[in-house]
């Protein structure tokens, strides 16, 4: 169960930094001051909190429910995002009435899940650095988060310029974050039983199986746009 909760959060904040790269340098220096910003006010519940507390939160039917009600929401809001994106870049940047509001409110909203993550992110720095100073910790934390979003938002921009790729890439990671929410939660109950063992070679192999696909998807979309610029000449 703790492996399908670091495994969404992981993603979440993929998804997070892959949506900083639709936005130009001073709306991805807002967002990352949001996060900024999310990872400060966390401090006092942070404190608070206990491994404990937090375990019995993991096992509790209910509040996994309500979880998977929020990931529901945020989930389809970066889809809508994607989706709207895909409108607009369509239409040569050009979108009116009711889609461009909307697009406009899901693009700065950073989303539901990244703020109990970044949450979830200092409870766990507050518990493996017991000796340090909460307010230091803290600042730290933060502006670790504030460099490693604008630093990732970056280095996705530079790896991948392709603005097609990269949205198709978040409405997949959107897809299997939705995924795994059904995994964690089924009929509003955690799952049953849980391992502390990981199929590493099963593992390898959906990773292998997603690595071959995203390749393949690019080399396709480049066959193709190449098609397309012989055909204008």
């Amino acid at each position: 169960m703790e492996l399908v909760v670091l495994v969404t959060m992981l993603l979440v904040g993929l998804g997070f930094a892959l949506k900083l790269t639709f936005h130009g340098p001073a709306g991805r220096l807002a967002l990352c001051a949001v996060a900024a910003l999310t990872v400060v006010m966390a401090q006092d519940w942070a404190i608070t909190r206990s491994k404990t507390q937090i375990a019995e939160w993991l096992e509790s039917p209910g509040l996994m429910l309500d979880t998977a009600v929020l990931l529901t929401v945020d989930v389809a809001m970066q889809l809508a995002f994607c989706w709207l994106e895909a409108r607009r870049q369509a239409a040569g940047g050009r979108l009116g009435g009711a889609a461009l509001a909307v697009r406009t409110l899901v693009a700065w909203v950073p989303g539901l899940l990244i703020f109990p993550v970044l949450m979830a992110m200092l409870a766990e720095l507050v518990f493996a650095m017991p000796g340090v100073e909460f307010s230091t910790l803290t600042l730290c934390a933060a502006a670790a988060t504030f460099a490693a979003f604008g630093g990732a938002a970056a280095l996705a921009r530079l790896l991948l310029p392709e603005a097609d790729i990269r949205l198709e890439l978040m409405f997949l990671l959107n897809i299997l974050i939705a995924s795994l929410g059904v995994v964690a939660t089924v009929n509003g109950r955690t799952v049953a039983l849980g391992t502390n063992s990981v199929e590493w070679g099963a593992l390898a192999a959906v990773g292998a199986l997603l690595a071959a696909g995203t390749l393949a998807g690019a080399c396709v979309y480049r066959i193709m746009l190449k098609r397309k610029i012989a055909k204008l000449q």
